[in-house]
């Protein structure tokens, strides 16, 4: 009987926690560090003429601005190659702002402002806006520019894969029990449904070849940095509501959580990473807030 209290206190203490992480409200705009110092939506996107109309226009692209108004210059990526994953994931980038693949607004748009090796940095300061917690280091100032760091400029090897060819796969002793039609994944096996009810399946893949792929915005949000949003309609068993979140993450991520039993952050990566989560591992320890 004591057993059975004690588990229901457990249990009713992880819900008031998740309850009271859920009742989350940013104090900051939520478009946060792109806010572009108060320029806002217009520091990335163009109502008109792309680049140009930003006065951003280094070239004569035909096709400046075909994807999401884009009104940043990004001719000087186009076919560029880019090895990310310590050198197993190359990308070749797009040569057109109209092709049609998920790496023209999911990586190419991004890169116009954060690859420190092909592209101007632009209004980039290479800092994180965000206040960082105690638990992280502090000898170097986190760069926010990819190809750039302080292992020299062109290395992306140490960049999470990231391209066309950086497949999200299913089944198997590392992936999840899912499945995939037309690049869509179906979280619906016995270990990753547990998982989606616990955390969720917050991330955005691209599709490509009828592949799940990786690309930047798959992780981030590039318009909401701090709060994410759960719902009716979103795929997570989490009680509804606003979660902390930080880096423009789709998904609960709050490294300043106060509690150091808190595992949010790595369940954001086992969205992807199976193999490394409770589910797949025979523990029922869930998320914990």
């Amino acid at each position: 009987m004591r057993r059975q209290v004690l588990v229901t206190l457990v249990l009713l203490a992880a819900a008031v926690c998740a309850a009271a992480q859920a009742g989350f409200v940013p104090s900051t705009d939520v478009l946060g560090a792109h806010m572009n110092y108060g320029r806002g939506c217009t520091a990335c996107h163009a109502p008109h003429s792309g680049a140009s109309g930003n006065g951003k226009a280094k070239t004569a692209d035909p096709s400046s601005g075909d994807s999401a108004l884009w009104g940043e210059d990004v001719s000087g990526l186009y076919g560029k190659t880019i090895t990310t994953g310590g050198g197993k994931f190359v990308e070749v980038l797009p040569t057109s702002m109209s092709a049609t693949t998920p790496d023209v607004a999911g990586m190419m748009t991004c890169l116009g402002c954060h690859d420190g090796n092909y592209a101007s940095s632009a209004m980039m300061r290479n800092r994180v806006f965000e206040s960082l917690p105690s638990t992280y280091g502090a000898n170097n100032t986190i760069p926010t520019l990819l190809g750039s760091g302080i292992t020299g400029v062109g290395n992306y090897l140490n960049e999470h894969p990231v391209g066309l060819s950086a497949k999200i796969s299913c089944g198997g002793s590392s992936n999840w029990d899912c499945s995939q039609s037309n690049g869509v994944v179906s979280m619906k096996g016995a270990n990753s449904s547990k998982f989606v009810s616990n955390y969720g399946f917050f991330i955005k893949p691209g599709s490509y070849a009828n592949n799940a792929v990786v690309v930047c915005t798959t992780c981030h949000d590039e318009h909401v940095m701090n709060v994410v949003t759960v719902n009716s309609k979103t795929a997570s068993g989490l009680p509804a509501g606003k979660y902390a979140t930080m880096f423009f993450l789709r998904a609960p991520y709050n490294p300043n959580d106060t509690n150091p039993g808190s595992n949010q952050t790595a369940q954001f990566c086992r969205q992807c990473h199976a193999d490394k989560s409770n589910e797949m591992n025979g523990s029922s320890a869930g998320t914990v807030f």
